[in-house]
């Protein structure tokens, strides 16, 4: 199932752009970086999509920072709603598929 448009482009909103930052220490470049890295898991967030199709990411970035992203794609762009550290149970799940990830 493809998700992420190709090429990727992100849409900041002017509520959003510096949201994570402040929140949680996470810049918008470094949110961006866990799309770019592999290995990364995406899934469908049931319990969020009601007014849009939203989806969850489990990956790292550059700096081996594991991040979970909340995003929704409109108009082809991916547009990040949330960006911050995963929580144990998170860094969890994300490990044990790292395990089965095919590895290249």
């Amino acid at each position: 199932m493809k998700i992420l448009p190709e090429p990727i482009f992100f849409e900041w909103d002017k509520g959003n752009i510096d949201k994570n930052l402040v929140k949680h220490n996470v810049a918008n470049r470094e949110a961006e970086e866990v799309f770019e890295n592999d290995p990364k898991f995406i899934f469908r967030d049931e319990k969020h999509s009601q007014k849009e199709e939203r989806y969850g990411l489990y990956g790292r970035t550059k700096a081996e920072r594991l991040l979970f992203v909340v995003f929704t794609i409109t108009k082809d762009k991916v547009r990040v709603i949330s960006a911050r550290n995963m929580s144990k149970k998170e860094r969890r799940v994300y490990e044990k598929k790292i395990k089965t990830y095919p590895k290249i």
